[in-house]
């Protein structure tokens, strides 16, 4: 699986279809923190002009994403220590409510879809033979499987958070941490099933700061300056 199999809803333009290609490959990591993103490579690997490619771009810039400059071009924005403990924080805050909103609102479909995404990551680790980038793709479809619960507010807005963050598709390269993380969603599932909304909150936030601590602990994981791991305590 690659950003290009992810099948996104019908684009309301080409320059938001744009976006959230481009999204989808800072994500997975097809483009790299701190890489050059040339307009007209993009523009054929999406198949459109320049002009949506350059509106995505300023789209992005504007979200935080990318870095970008009409004379020098665009690039992925790379994390700092502080920006991504702070992130990862907000992270475990808006997605541990918006678990419980979403058990709160769980509709039999939703469940069904949840369980969906948590069998294929579990048959991919199982399997061996997905990348981390299709782990780590896999891993964000459980998580907005859960949300989508909620509404397009909530769904935006961590959204947003998410690509604040630059790529951690490696978290998924190490089995034993690739596991760890696992076990956190067998735990989260198993709350959204009894419908225990502030055990399934609690689970996910405790899951976000693992993967922040797994972040932080390994050298080619960690953000760009830090020298040591920095709990963020509990959310």
């Amino acid at each position: 699986m690659t950003s290009s199999d992810m099948g996104a809803a019908p684009p309301v333009s080409r320059t938001e279809y744009v976006a959230e290609r481009l999204k989808q490959d800072v994500a997975s990591g097809a483009i790299k923190p701190g890489e050059l993103i040339k307009q007209t490579v993009l523009a054929k690997r999406y198949g459109v002009s320049a002009t949506p490619v350059r509106e995505a771009m300023r789209l992005l810039a504007a979200d935080g994403v990318l870095s970008y400059s009409p004379h020098k071009g665009a690039s992925v924005r790379e994390m700092t220590p502080d920006t991504a403990r702070d992130l990862y924080r907000l992270r475990a805050a808006a997605e541990r409510e918006a678990t419980v909103m979403a058990v709160e609102r769980m509709t039999p479909a939703g469940l069904e879809t949840i369980r969906e995404k948590h069998a294929a990551l579990d048959r991919a680790q199982r399997d061996g033979a997905a990348t981390a980038a299709d782990l780590s793709l896999m891993n964000r479809a459980f998580h907005f499987a859960i949300y989508s619960q909620t509404s397009p507010l909530v769904v935006q807005h961590i959204e947003l958070l998410w690509s604040r963050l630059t790529p951690s598709t490696t978290v998924w390269r190490h089995p034993p941490d690739a596991h760890e993380l696992e076990k956190d969603h067998d735990q989260i599932l198993e709350a959204i099933v009894r419908k225990d909304a502030q055990a399934a909150g609690d689970f996910m936030a405790q899951h976000i700061q693992r993967a922040y601590k797994i972040r932080e602990s390994q050298p080619e994981l960690r953000a760009a300056g830090s020298d040591e791991r920095e709990d963020f305590g509990n959310v």
